[in-house]
C-alpha cells in the first residue's frame, strides 16, 4: 500500500494544475522532496478513506486561491513593506477575466 500511495503521490505532484501539485510546491521548501511526497501520500490516503467509507464525491479544487486569502496575503505583504520603511496602500482591482 505504501508503494502505491507513493507512486500516486509522485504522479499527483507532477500533474499540472491540480490541488496536490500546489500543496506539494508549498511543502517542498520546508520539508524537502521525500517528506513532501510523504505528506501528499498521506493526504491521498485520507482522501481515499473518506471516499470509500463516507461516500463523499471528490471535486478537484484546482490551483486557484480564494479571493479572501489573496486579500489577506496582500495586507500581510503591505505590512511587511511598512516594517521596512516603504509606504504602500493596498487597493483591490477588478479581477482579470479567466
Amino acid at each position: 500500500m505504501r508503494r502505491i500511495l507513493c507512486q500516486v503521490a509522485h504522479a499527483a505532484a507532477r500533474s499540472k494544475g491540480t490541488h496536490f501539485q500546489a500543496v506539494f510546491r508549498c511543502l517542498l521548501p520546508r520539508l524537502g522532496y521525500q517528506s513532501a511526497i510523504w505528506a501528499i501520500a498521506h493526504r491521498l490516503c485520507r482522501l481515499v478513506w473518506k471516499i470509500l467509507h463516507e461516500g463523499v464525491r471528490y471535486i478537484e479544487q484546482g490551483t486557484d486561491y480564494e479571493p479572501q486569502l489573496l486579500i489577506h496575503r496582500a495586507r500581510y505583504l503591505a505590512k511587511q513593506l511598512r516594517k521596512f520603511g516603504y509606504d504602500r496602500r493596498v487597493t483591490t482591482t477588478a479581477p482579470a477575466p479567466a
